[in-house]
């Protein structure tokens, strides 16, 4: 704790956002420069608590107080070391990432808790500023031979540690380019994919390889691997079944995001100069918010069929939960409608088969089920509809039905503790095994599987360290 008094004398600060009038002519990231002293300042709030439960908050287990004490003393290559011991990737969480561990802050009981996602990024921007971030390749190799299918967070995590445990990691991405959501379903206004592609030369230089552009449908395409790793994601969509569904101009929201993501201001599935509803209210109806505005939509209008959420903290969600409060995210605060409490009862369609409008009714929650407010169904204008609403599993059809994997109730592929499949020697980690979560849980999960890979692996004469183990398969956040 370099300044004791730290937490009493500097107020919680972000960065500032470029100006929306500014910003919404490109898609860079949004947030301008924060100075150095500025972040020294801010970590120095830090408590250095006896029990410091921003470790609860993050599934990652990163190092908080410490780091942040470093940054307080200038020590930021320190910093960066004891930042990357528990995370592979900390430039995309302090960038994607909702801050759980904030959530968690001790000082946040009864005052703003502290900025670790800020300090947290500056960290990382200033190791690879500088040239601190290297690769780091296995000293020798095992013999063994990994494939894992998927290039997401869990994926990358997964295959950075075993490639540095010495074993031959193939990664299998079915995209012309590495990252998995982090590539193409993150709009460049949260994240520029010069960070990603960075990482993926530093992993390529460890001895990773990447193959790309190869869709791996069929269980013999990974004969002669040693082991296996799943981390394809949950890629399988909520859908909306309601009348007017077919209509033309209604997209779930990756058949809007990836396209943006790859042409820009040609995509093929545009919002230019139209009146758009997004369903749903999370982080990807953000993403879509903020993708609409940047191609210039005529309106946006956000639907979530949640009531309102409150300003401060729930009373049935204490600390050091993490809360669903009302937050404006950028894309929130550059334009559009937010409403709440309704239902999407039916599209409405023109002459040529297109949406025109959505009729939707408010709902009230009774008896444990959203029921419609009489008298309260309106349209609004709609040319094109987005589905924001989350995922339900993963994807059956191909690999993991050729495999012959077993699923858990709620659609994900189901595990042991070890993080090992039904079949033996195939492994799985990130959403397709635990489902639809955050991109901290997912990195998390790639290290454990990693590690339980490496235990499957290793023969008793290995004497190297076991690879760290962040999360056992059946942990969950805070609630």
């Amino acid at each position: 704790m370099g300044d004791p008094k730290g937490f009493l004398k500097t107020a919680r600060e972000t960065p500032r956002r470029r100006p929306v009038d500014v910003r919404l002519t490109d898609w860079r990231e949004v947030y301008e420069p924060f100075a150095r002293e500025r972040a020294e300042r801010q970590a120095a709030r830090c408590m250095d608590c006896g029990i410091p439960f921003c470790h609860s908050g993050c599934p990652l287990g990163n190092l908080i107080p410490e780091w942040n004490d470093l940054v307080y003393r200038s020590d930021w290559a320190a910093a960066a070391d004891r930042l990357h011991a528990t995370n592979n990737f900390p430039e995309f969480t302090g960038r994607l990432c909702p801050a759980p561990c904030e959530s968690a802050c001790v000082l946040g009981i009864n005052a703003e808790p502290v900025t670790i996602k800020q300090v947290e990024v500056e960290i990382i921007d200033r190791a690879w500023a500088s040239g601190g971030v290297v690769p780091l390749p296995p000293a020798a190799l095992s013999g063994f031979s990994v494939a894992v299918i998927g290039s997401g967070p869990a994926g990358l995590a997964t295959a950075q540690q075993l490639t540095r445990a010495g074993h031959l990691v193939t990664v299998f991405e079915r995209d012309d380019a590495p990252g998995g959501l982090l590539r193409y379903g993150i709009p460049e206004f949260k994240m520029e994919k010069r960070h990603l592609d960075r990482r993926i030369a530093q992993m390529e230089a460890e001895g990773t390889r990447f193959q790309c552009g190869v869709p791996v449908t069929l269980a013999d395409q990974l004969e002669g691997f040693s082991a296996v790793v799943l981390a394809g994601g949950a890629r399988v969509p909520r859908d909306l079944p309601v009348p007017g569904r077919p209509l033309g101009g209604i997209h779930q929201a990756m058949e809007f995001l990836p396209p943006a993501n790859r042409h820009g201001a040609s995509s093929p599935v545009t919002a230019a100069g139209k009146h758009v509803v997004i369903i749903g209210g999370g982080d990807t109806g953000a993403d879509c918010l903020g993708t609409a505005h940047r191609q210039g939509a005529a309106s946006v209008t956000q639907l979530e069929i949640l009531p309102k959420p409150s300003k401060s903290r729930p009373t049935g969600q204490p600390w050091p939960t993490y809360p669903m409060i009302y937050r404006v995210s950028s894309a929130h605060e550059e334009g559009g409608d937010r409403v709440y409490a309704v239902s999407t009862e039916e599209f409405l369609g023109d002459d040529s088969g297109a949406v025109r409008a959505l009729r939707l009714t408010e709902v009230a929650f009774t008896d444990g089920k959203f029921v419609p407010v009489p008298g309260s169904a309106r349209e609004i204008p709609c040319e094109l509809a987005l589905f924001a609403m989350g995922f339900t599993g993963a994807e059956r059809a191909g690999l993991l039905d050729d495999l012959g994997v077993e699923f858990d109730p709620r659609g994900n592929v189901a595990r042991s503790a070890s993080y090992e499949t039904t079949v033996p020697g195939v492994f799985v980690a990130g959403d397709m095994g635990r489902g639809q979560s955050l991109i901290v849980w997912a990195i998390a999960e790639g290290r454990s599987a990693a590690a339980a890979v490496d235990e499957y692996l290793r023969s008793p004469a290995d004497d190297r360290p076991p690879l760290p183990v962040a999360i056992p398969s059946t942990a969950r956040p805070l609630r």
